[in-house]
């Protein structure tokens, strides 16, 4: 059964770091999972950035919102090309997360068409939990931690907020082992509660 490993935190906090190392000390293959879209330079930069970083020798499987990529959003799907033996690196589920809600091309999601989404998004999540599960290698996946912050005044930022904390919650209950980088800090977190 294949350890899956939840990696969370704030902007710049050394979470994708701290995740990158998880996995070359794992000492098997990798097959890193990159959910972030090329959309402007700033994007680009910082794609190169990620990838100068990773060891030349890591298979990288883009799953972006973009339908022509074969893997839209299929995160389930791209777990299931990697070797059975492969540490698994998925960065990150906040930017496939995002990308599902952006895809539903509106400002102001009817409470409707979020519910559907949330629906669809959990399970997408339940597929890829299963595969990674069943896998002999580790998956370790990256978030963001986005509720601590101020309330956005927007519609779609507070869906945003919503579904990703809820889609952390769900990451979370499958992970064995979770992390809340701060500062470069690794803390381990307890295990899940147990819900009423």
């Amino acid at each position: 059964m294949g350890d899956v490993i939840l990696v969370t935190g704030g902007a710049r906090s050394g979470k994708s770091a701290f995740a990158e190392s998880l996995a070359t000390d794992a000492s098997r293959p990798v097959t890193y999972i990159a959910t972030l879209e090329p959309l402007d330079d700033e994007m680009r930069d910082r794609i190169a950035r990620h990838r100068a970083r990773r060891p030349a020798d890591w298979r990288t499987v883009e799953v972006t919102g973009d339908a022509t990529s074969g893997l839209a959003g299929d995160l389930a799907g791209a777990a299931r090309t990697a070797q059975d033996s492969d540490t698994i690196l998925l960065d990150c589920i906040a930017v496939w997360t995002s990308n599902r809600l952006l895809a539903l091309r509106d400002e102001a999601p009817t409470p409707a068409a979020l519910d559907a989404l949330e629906a669809e998004v959990t399970r997408d999540l339940d597929a890829l939990i299963e595969v990674l599960t069943a896998r002999s290698g580790s998956a370790i996946i990256v978030t963001n931690e986005v509720g601590d912050g101020l309330v956005p005044p927007y519609a779609l930022g507070r869906a945003y907020r919503d579904l990703l904390g809820r889609v952390n919650q769900q990451v979370s209950r499958a992970a064995r082992h979770a992390y809340l980088v701060v500062a470069g800090r690794a803390l381990p977190l307890p295990p899940p509660f147990e819900r009423a």
